[in-house]
């Protein structure tokens, strides 16, 4: 059995290593990265080159392709294989607009009466401008499209307002996916994410996370990809995901159904509680980055059956089950990021790092001649495992002190 994995970063990393573990012997991943390249044949394709990797699949005939970044979606590789006759887990382009279209995603749940903040959508500058001296602060600044994790800027009054616009509108630094703009209702409450393996048929329920989007510690400095998370989400009791399913993953499959639209993959809901009712902040139509990290080591049994009935639209034949332990994922980051991450940094201390339920997953690195280097923003998602929170902590940073490369940032409170 042949598998690709479309990807380079942490995600790709947890999900070759998964796949490893079911007893996959055939893994290829393209682009991948100096960790996937030991588990995995690492493959120098792009992730939007669509028909590059539609030629690779139909040449090693592969049973199976999971697609991880937005971006691939966003680029059509799911209706490219679809079209060659070729088996993928991710949704089109079409029901990939949960994500890569906030307004379209946010309109639907609007129309469907699933609950989620208010909000206004806008293509032009000067209309998000006058709307922005109408409302309470504070309030949420979205661009539309894909932003790598960073398109969401909390203002406190109407002059931070102002200048989220002009930057993400006119001075595009999130490039076309500021073309048009949200403008939403803050909410103030705890943030969790839900995640399913979905296809028409039906889902199945793979668990929940909790992300830490900010670089450093107690949610200070700028927004980033990312920079840990802990599973299970300590924000969801068992009542509380009966509540998230029931108001809001079942009505939205119904809803996608009514529209005519057929989604296969993973659905992440990134969510907030507040007086304990879930409310929709944004959905994400593949794995999350950092929660697999988190979520993947905990999974019990096989993966890929799981996988292969949501491509091939097959009502499920197995559940997921999960560990009890509790899972803490600590994201090691270049100097210089999210702004300017600096790249070429030797990385030493990987080896002595490893241990029983801990796992090192690569994300921005690479091989040069047998030395593992930085290669990017994010470069190591360190995960551990433990009976509770303050066991996993203990493990995960223990496991980072013995990580060294220079110019390392990580926050110390992942799971507090």
């Amino acid at each position: 059995m042949n598998v690709l994995v479309i990807g380079s970063g942490g995600r790709e990393h947890a999900i070759v290593h998964k796949m490893k573990q079911d007893g996959i012997k055939n893994i290829y991943c393209a682009p991948g990265n100096a960790g996937i390249e030991e588990l995995a044949t690492c493959v120098p394709l792009k992730v939007d080159d669509v028909r590059g990797l539609v030629d690779f699949a139909l040449e090693k005939k592969v049973y199976l392709t999971v697609v991880g970044p937005e971006s691939a979606l966003q680029a059509g590789v799911v209706d490219a294989f679809t079209a060659s006759g070729l088996t993928i887990f991710g949704p089109t382009r079409q029901a990939a607009l949960l994500e890569t279209s906030k307004s379209f995603a946010k309109t639907l749940l609007k129309k469907y009466d699933i609950p989620s903040p208010h909000f206004e959508v806008f293509d032009t500058s000067a209309d998000a401008l006058d709307y922005a001296g109408t409302i309470a602060y504070p309030a949420v600044i979205k661009a539309d499209g894909i932003a790598a994790g960073k398109g969401v800027i909390i203002v406190a009054d109407r002059s931070q307002a102002a200048a989220a616009i002009r930057d993400i509108m006119d001075n595009r630094v999130f490039g076309d996916a500021g073309k048009v703009v949200l403008i939403e209702e803050f909410l103030k409450g705890a943030e969790s994410s839900y995640f399913v393996v979905a296809n028409e048929r039906g889902f199945v329920p793979l668990g929940s996370a909790r992300d830490y989007k900010r670089l450093c510690d107690h949610d200070d400095g700028p927004n980033t990809g990312g920079m840990g998370a802990l599973s299970p989400s300590d924000k969801l009791s068992p009542q509380l995901e009966e509540k998230v399913v029931n108001k809001i993953v079942s009505p939205l499959m119904g809803a996608l159904e009514k529209e005519g639209i057929v989604y296969r993959g993973v659905l992440y809901a990134g969510l907030m509680i507040v007086g304990g009712e879930p409310y929709v902040l944004e959905f994400n139509a593949r794995f999350g980055d950092p929660e697999t990290q988190a979520l993947l080591p905990r999974l019990e049994g096989e993966m890929i059956g799981i996988l292969t009935d949501s491509a091939k639209g097959r009502t499920f034949s197995d559940r997921l089950s999960l560990r009890q332990d509790v899972s803490v994922c600590v994201v090691m980051a270049s100097k210089g990021y999210p702004a300017g991450p600096q790249a070429n940094t030797v990385i030493e201390g990987l080896k002595d790092a490893v241990g029983k339920d801990i796992f090192i997953f690569h994300a921005g690195t690479k091989n040069e001649r047998g030395v593992i280097k930085t290669a990017g923003g994010r470069v190591l998602g360190v995960t551990a495992l433990g009976e509770n929170a303050h066991g996993a902590r203990e493990r995960v940073y223990k496991a980072i002190n013995s990580i060294v490369f220079d110019g390392a940032q990580f926050r110390s409170d992942i799971g507090l």
